[in-house]
């Protein structure tokens, strides 16, 4: 076998890395012009929230391009992940229209996490408006993991610029027309640009799936079932519900801390910011999966670059973080007020080390589903959520700690939980593997 190069996994990586990035920008873009329509404050709020529950309801198929990656070799075993996919994501948009059955909707919202009537109001919008969001996601996710799987990681950055392209071209016309509250702006940008990703995804698939179709399982290789397809997925799927599903539980214990509507206000544009430098890494599990080889010859080439990208993107971070370059990015780029910059700094330099903690976290997860080891992956996203929340519970029950603080202190800490609880496992599958 070829040995495996820095160079062959730059080339491979920098498609899938710069579609994370594109998806990246979408935050900070919807945000800057949320923030510059009538009622920011309301309505950023409102957005994080929406945008939360979206998440949350997606959650079960966000891995779907991780098992396609993996699954995908021949006739036989497309059409059943497929079919898999396809009522995956028929569930989970039926679970959305069900949340936003308005009785249903403002218990949640207002009942539960508390949320001031303006805001459940506008949160409710956006989220109706966000309904071919979960779908669309899982459909071309796993057009993608075959794109991947056939070392075309071009197309998926392809997908991504045209999800991009259409997102922006819708916000700013919106914009200028100037007629929708500004959540309405986000959750309407959003919801076209991630439906003509997919279309664009199925569309570019055609030639690579003609030769899935067409190849014969190997001699060796035991036909896919829905059992296995079951028992594979099912950690992965509840590792994404766990992990998005914190989401709106964070929401919840916000909303009930010191200076609860500025916290809300600054965190989806705090974790806009934080996440253009995770991109980075959430992109390389992908790459592990594909690039590891048969007898996992390409483990310490990877492992070298993962090493080497999780401490350029903290470096990275940090030098935003901690100069006066975060000022220009929230007042300047993003729209916040000088009271609300201010409010994020230091929130953002509790922050500096999850872009890192990210690169680690997938180079784990990529060994592991290669593996098919997949169940450590669930229990140690639980023990994360476990301590984001306690962290949230502890500070902001008993620290009095302000919210947007108390919050990312949780992530950081939570994830780094789980960094360290996937070691064992992580190390116990390069062993056997190899």
């Amino acid at each position: 076998m070829e040995r495996l190069s820095y160079r062959k996994i730059f080339l491979f990586w920098a498609p899938l890395a710069a579609t994370w990035l594109m998806m990246s920008v979408e935050g900070p873009l919807l945000a800057a012009i949320i923030a510059r329509l009538p009622e920011p404050k309301f309505n950023l709020a409102a957005y994080g929230v929406a945008f939360a529950f979206a998440l949350i309801i997606e959650a079960p198929v966000i891995m779907m391009m991780s098992a396609s990656t993996a699954l995908v070799s021949n006739r036989q075993s497309y059409f059943k992940l497929r079919n898999f996919t396809f009522f995956l994501s028929g569930a989970i948009t039926v679970l959305m229209m069900v949340l936003i059955i308005p009785p249903v909707f403002y218990f949640i919202a207002e009942d539960l996490i508390k949320l001031p009537p303006e805001v459940a109001r506008l949160t409710h919008l956006a989220t109706a408006i966000l309904l071919p969001w979960p779908g669309t996601i899982g459909y071309r996710r796993f057009y993608q993991g075959i794109l991947i799987r056939g070392n075309l990681t071009r197309r998926v950055a392809y997908g991504t610029a045209v999800r991009l392209t259409t997102m922006a071209g819708t916000a700013f016309l919106l914009y200028w027309l100037g007629k929708l509250p500004g959540v309405a702006v986000g959750a309407i940008a959003l919801s076209a640009g991630v439906t003509m990703e997919a279309l664009a995804s199925r569309i570019m698939v055609h030639r690579v799936l003609k030769g899935v179709l067409q190849k014969p399982p190997e001699p060796d290789e035991p036909p896919l079932t829905y059992r296995f397809i079951g028992h594979f997925y099912y950690p992965l799927a509840l590792t994404s519900l766990l992990s998005l599903g914190v989401h709106p539980l964070v929401t919840f214990f916000v909303g009930q801390s010191r200076l609860a509507l500025e916290s809300l206000a600054v965190l989806p544009v705090i974790n806009s910011l934080v996440f253009i430098f995770r991109s980075l890494g959430l992109s390389f599990q992908e790459v592990g999966i594909a690039l590891m080889g048969k007898r996992m010859e390409g483990y310490r080439t990877l492992r070298n670059f993962a090493t080497a990208l999780g401490l350029a993107v903290v470096v990275c971070l940090g030098l935003l973080a901690f100069t006066p370059f975060a000022q220009i990015w929230f007042h300047e780029i993003s729209g916040l007020s000088l009271e609300l910059t201010e409010f994020a700094l230091l929130p953002t330099r509790i922050m500096v080390l999850m872009p890192g903690l990210t690169v680690l976290l997938s180079f784990q997860r990529a060994v592991l589903v290669y593996a098919r080891h997949t169940s450590p992956i669930t229990l140690a996203t639980a023990l994360e959520v476990g301590g984001i929340l306690l962290v949230l519970f502890l500070l902001i029950h008993y620290g009095n700690a302000v919210g947007a603080v108390a919050a990312t202190a949780g992530f950081v800490l939570g994830r780094l939980a789980a960094n360290l609880y996937l070691f064992p496992p992580f190390l116990q599958a390069v062993k056997q593997t190899r």
